[in-house]
């Protein structure tokens, strides 16, 4: 009994050392966490004083805002691929692929989407190739775009620099890397010159640009192309596909979509446009890394909306199929091709369910939405819908996509959509 009294006491003895020990620990952890906390609050007051206001380190700009501030690109597939539902503005995004495969189109399209919400774009055509009519067939607005051809690639990148300087332009699109032609080569016809001279540049103006941008939130879109360059085995091994101007603009892109031609879009015997793949090479914004998004593109039109519009709502619920057939809004249809047509010819059916995937989407995200989502998105345009009668029209679309870009869920969205009836962006 001696014996087991003693060991009880031991152990008692421990125990009680233990947790001396922890309690110290913990105490100890306080004051290294306070102490840590008072150093980096006299780091920043002495950087506050040292550098300027942009150069200051603030933990709610790095950790306060979540999501990132987008402009659509036109294709609500192609949004919903990316994951933030757009590029992002005040980054470089580049857009690449092989010839007539939707490249030009495409930065068009982000363009009219930033016309749409009153923004001011630049588009420079460094291949002198852009069609004024075919973009106004495509809903562009060109008395309000700034066009530009410039002569040398030295002055493009001044011309981008002092643009996004300026913190007055949305969108600006460089179209194409590939044509870009330093000055020393204009001046020296017929004279080999060094192959790096582009990416050296290209390496010089980016860091410059890519500062600007971030304080600027302006969106610049880099169009580019690809080429096959030898592998390995001094230049005997496989092709690899590369981009022209070098890895900075890899580099400092912060999204990368490459562009594939698929097919072609036929009715009867008519050509009337191509199906492209956008696959998100890189994304920095989201975890959406080689995420694909199959798109129709109409020649002098743009993307193919009526056929997103099917696929995603077969997709995600709201148009049935059932013994071969389709259900939209009550109607029956007996094939893909008959619905399309049904949607092309009733755009206001089209633009509901349009808007109805984007919102549904941006609550849910998931493939298919349960039914209580599909009301409750109903429920909303519908409510929009009717604002917008009452205030003389306006764009739904726009709307929803202003509501979609304030990232509210839940009640929150419930919430902001009884205030939206007094603001006067229902009327645009």
């Amino acid at each position: 009994m001696s014996r087991i009294g003693m060991n009880t006491c031991s152990l008692s003895t421990t125990v009680s050392a233990e947790a001396s020990d922890l309690e110290s620990d913990e105490i100890h952890d306080d004051v290294k966490a306070a102490q840590k906390s008072s150093a980096l609050s006299l780091a920043v007051s002495q950087l506050a004083t040292e550098f300027s206001k942009e150069s200051m380190l603030s933990l709610n700009k790095f950790f306060g805002v979540r999501y990132a501030n987008v402009v659509s690109t036109g294709s609500l597939k192609l949004d919903i691929a990316l994951g933030t539902g757009g590029l992002p503005k005040g980054r470089i995004v580049e857009i690449y692929g092989r010839e007539a495969a939707g490249k030009t189109t495409l930065a068009l399209q982000i363009i009219k989407e930033a016309q749409k919400l009153g923004g001011y774009c630049a588009y420079l055509d460094v291949e002198s190739a852009l069609d004024l009519s075919l973009v106004e067939s495509m809903g562009v607005n060109t008395k309000n775009l700034l066009i530009s051809n410039p002569d040398c690639a030295e002055n493009l990148l001044s011309m981008v620099d002092t643009l996004t300087k300026s913190g007055a332009v949305d969108v600006i699109v460089v179209d194409s890397v590939a044509a870009l032609v330093p000055k020393c080569e204009l001046d020296q016809l017929g004279v080999v010159t060094n192959q790096d001279l582009h990416s050296r540049m290209m390496t010089q103006a980016l860091r410059k640009i890519n500062y600007s941008l971030s304080r600027s939130q302006a969106l610049l879109v880099f169009v580019n192309q690809v080429r096959f360059s030898p592998k390995a085995f001094g230049g005997r091994g496989p092709m690899e596909e590369v981009t022209c101007g070098g890895n900075a603009l890899r580099f400092y892109a912060a999204v990368r979509l490459r562009l594939s031609r698929m097919g072609l879009i036929k009715t009867e015997d008519k050509v009337e446009g191509i199906t492209v793949c956008a696959q998100v090479v890189k994304n920095k914004l989201a975890p959406a890394s080689m995420k694909k998004a199959e798109l129709g593109i109409k020649f002098g039109k743009g993307f193919c909306q009526e056929s997103e519009v099917f696929d995603l709502g077969c997709e995600h619920g709201l148009i049935m199929k059932d013994e071969g057939n389709y259900f939209i809004e009550g109607d029956a249809f007996s094939s893909r091709e008959a619905a399309e047509l049904f949607l092309a010819k009733n755009k206001s059916i089209c633009d509901k369910l349009y808007v109805i995937n984007k919102l549904g989407n941006h609550i849910h995200k998931a493939s298919i939405l349960p039914s209580i989502v599909v009301s409750f998105c109903y429920a909303i345009v519908d409510a929009i819908s009717s604002v917008l009668e009452k205030v003389g029209g306006g764009s739904l679309n726009i709307v929803v996509s202003k509501v979609v870009g304030l990232h509210l869920v839940g009640q929150q969205l419930h919430l902001i959509m009884l205030e939206l009836t007094t603001q006067t962006w229902f009327t645009m």
